[in-house]
């Protein structure tokens, strides 16, 4: 089968199933849910997956909410992965049902013709975006393991070749203080509270001091019960972001100082927890991205790249998956130019007419990327050669970090 021949069969095949998709999008729209515990997105997109005749393994890989199926014998080996956490409070203003039904788009079209084109597909959900780390989860059981490829596509408001990606790890600092009646004998006490808030000061005190492309944030999660009593426990919590994988470990380091340095002020211990899985920065594999902006363009949607305006930043765990196989992250557009993702406004946006389109060309759009891969004439040596070169350049033992469990400074 030509290409060109294969591409409109995709097509065919991803329109065929359109009213599904954006009815499965607007289904786990109206039901959000948080990190790993996507059960009803789980069993909607698995359903519709049986529903296509493919065999399913649900949760795979030792996660409740994850799940694979495969179709192909023979060719390249290209992964579809598929989004579908909420956040907290705000429901789908990512648009992870965008997401999840886009892929599951792509995956069954490309799977319904993988074995008469001579490639092979592998759909997966992938749970937990939302700070899990549920694809760094899967990469450590082998969810990559013999692919040759992969992709997603994230809704944004404007078509853009790629996400700004930077790497992130989480802490959080648990102060332990010496409780005592606040009026009577404040001189027995230690404030826990206080030695939160001098830690908190000497963050920000530090933000003026580092890269303009590094990112602190942090919230009190505790601080005590009465304010008649000296608070023995306080916490807060952490996201410390930086360009790469490899330059977010000096920042820890320096956070670290600045959390541990209003513990010993107050006269307080303090513990610091660091989350095991640590989000790396995208490898965008540009062959990649050059075959899914010629087919974006080819359906009205011309990419642009991130500049001043438009752009998105942020993190997320396909950036670990970009140091294992070559991979792109392009944006979508499902929301007016400049209506920034994790918004209210933008939760309204992935479940209406501009969300829906965006689940239909977000299939078409990679299904026709997969059929670059399996016979784009020399498009998966070009996209393997680049990764190869890639990865030479970020060293081994950054690759090894992006997926690795690592406990923190």
């Amino acid at each position: 089968m030509d290409l060109e021949t294969l591409k409109a069969r995709l097509r065919a095949e991803v329109e065929a199933r359109a009213d599904r998709l954006v009815a499965a999008s607007h289904e786990i729209h109206e039901h959000p849910e948080v990190n790993f515990e996507e059960r009803f997105a789980h069993d909607l997109l698995t359903g519709i997956v049986e529903e296509a005749g493919l065999a399913v393994e649900r949760s795979a890989f030792g996660l409740d909410t994850a799940f694979a199926a495969r179709a192909g014998t023979r060719g390249p080996t290209v992964a579809v992965l598929c989004e579908y956490d909420a956040l907290p409070g705000l429901g789908h203003a990512c648009g992870h049902n965008i997401i999840a039904t886009a892929g599951l788009g792509a995956g069954l079209a490309a799977a319904a013709l993988a074995e008469e084109a001579g490639g092979c597909v592998v759909l997966l959900g992938t749970p937990a975006e939302e700070g899990g780390g549920g694809k760094i989860l899967m990469a450590r059981a082998g969810a990559f393991d013999g692919v040759d490829a992969a992709m997603m596509v994230h809704p944004a408001g404007d078509d853009l070749s790629r996400m700004e990606v930077i790497a992130v790890q989480e802490v959080t600092a648990t102060y332990t203080g010496v409780a005592a009646h606040a009026a009577a004998f404040p001189h027995e006490g230690r404030n826990a509270l206080d030695g939160a808030v001098l830690g908190y000061l000497n963050v920000a005190a530090l933000r003026q001091h580092i890269r303009p492309d590094e990112r602190i944030h942090g919230i009190f999660t505790s601080g005590g019960d009465k304010p008649n009593i000296v608070p023995a426990h306080a916490e807060t919590e952490w996201m410390v972001r930086s360009s790469s994988i490899a330059t977010l470990a000096p920042l820890k380091e320096r956070v670290a100082a600045c959390l541990r340095a209003g513990a010993e002020a107050a006269g307080c211990e303090v513990a610091l927890a660091w989350k095991a899985v640590v989000y790396a920065d995208m490898l965008d594999n540009q062959a990649m991205v050059a075959a899914y902006a010629a087919n974006a363009a080819a359906l009205g949607r011309p990419l642009a790249e991130p500049g001043a305006a438009p752009r998105v930043v942020g993190s997320t765990d396909m950036g670990n998956v970009s140091y294992l196989v070559p991979s792109i992250h392009p944006m979508i557009a499902a929301a007016p130019s400049g209506v920034p993702i994790h918004t209210t406004q933008f939760a309204e946006h992935a479940r209406s007419p501009s969300g829906d389109r965006a689940v239909v060309d977000g299939a078409v759009a990679m299904a026709w990327t997969v059929a670059d891969l399996w016979a784009g004439e020399g498009v998966l040596d070009a996209v393997q050669q680049e990764f190869a070169a890639t990865v030479a350049g970020v060293g081994e033992a950054a690759r090894r970090s992006a997926i690795d469990e690592v406990t923190g400074a």
